[in-house]
């Protein structure tokens, strides 16, 4: 079983774990152990224990988190600390959840306690990913192989072909890119943001870039490409938008220049006809338009999890699913 990213956290729950109680005493006297079998402890930024072999009485300080779906632990720290202590509770904490069986540890450190990345780094941590605000870090512990999946491989972009009445095509001109200085007037593009569904992140790049209201109308086709952003992987839907508005108003800030534009004339431009991905995505719009050619529609779906997804498919073809 693959273990999930982090973020798929379960909430904190209350955990077990045997202790040798034979003569054990809490310090301040509130529990004895003639009955107790077991300590149990709740989910906050240390626990202690005390074993007694013999006469003597040994506190252990221990860090918890919550346990996730595949048998790992997510610490989240919140509060400073110092690196020396932490490096000892790490050290303990480590030996009890192998001792648990425990499959893997996640640390989820904010930007401010940096300086807990080294003494977590010197017991084996890796970094996995990070936010603008927090590093993920994550240590193995089982004998099994590492299942820990990678971070996340792929961006993901869109490509706006938004078209008026008048066969005219929105278009614009890159201030920023490989694209800056060219001339080469292109569909509108962006990413997609955290959380954002792809027909929304369309919508919002046209509205950045040109000012122009949009409806989305379906996905046409998608493109994947490697080592594209840094190492990772990236994949652009090209999607088809109807227009509710028509006064164009560029950002000024990445957009040189925009304008509606006749489809023939976007398609005859000498880096079009050079380049075999762009003058695909061209055939692609132009046969939507005069040929009988389906898309990907949104479709709301709830998954398994009960929350609202959208199933894209060629909804014309497959009305009644």
């Amino acid at each position: 079983m693959t273990l999930p990213p982090p973020l798929a956290k379960v909430s904190s729950v209350d955990k077990v774990f045997p202790i040798d109680l034979r003569q054990l005493e809490y310090i301040s006297g509130q529990y004895r152990s003639e009955s107790l079998s077991s300590v149990r402890y709740m989910s906050t930024s240390a626990i202690e224990k005390q074993v007694v072999p013999g006469n003597e009485v040994q506190r252990v300080e221990l860090l918890t988190g919550v346990e996730d779906n595949y048998e790992g632990i997510i610490l989240e720290m919140e509060k400073y600390m110092d690196s020396v202590a932490f490096l000892s509770l790490l050290r303990a904490s480590l030996s009890q959840w192998k001792q648990q069986g425990k499959r893997a540890v996640w640390i989820k450190l904010p930007i401010e306690l940096v300086n807990l990345v080294e003494p977590a780094v010197k017991e084996g941590f890796k970094y996995h990913h990070a936010e603008t605000d927090y590093l993920m870090l994550v240590k193995w512990l089982s004998q099994s192989a590492d299942t820990i999946p990678k971070n996340a491989s792929h961006r993901v972009g869109i490509s706006a072909f938004v078209m008026n009445e008048k066969r005219e095509v929105l278009v614009v001109q890159e201030k920023g890119g490989k694209f800056k200085g060219t001339g080469v007037w292109k569909f509108p593009t962006g990413v997609v943001d955290e959380g954002e569904d792809i027909s929304e992140a369309a919508m919002r790049e046209v509205k950045e870039e040109t000012g122009i209201d949009t409806e989305f109308v379906e996905i046409l086709a998608f493109r994947q490409s490697h080592r594209s952003f840094f190492t990772k992987s990236d994949l652009l839907f090209v999607c088809m938008l109807r227009p509710r508005s028509f006064d164009i108003h560029k950002q000024d800030r990445e957009i040189e220049a925009a304008q509606c534009m006749p489809l023939n004339d976007y398609t005859e431009q000498p880096f079009i006809q050079k380049h075999d991905s762009f003058r695909s995505v061209a055939k692609v719009c132009l046969t939507k338009l005069e040929k009988e050619y389906a898309g990907f529609s949104p479709v709301p779906r709830t998954t398994a999890s009960g929350k609202t997804s959208y199933l894209y498919f060629n909804s014309r073809d497959l009305s009644n699913l």
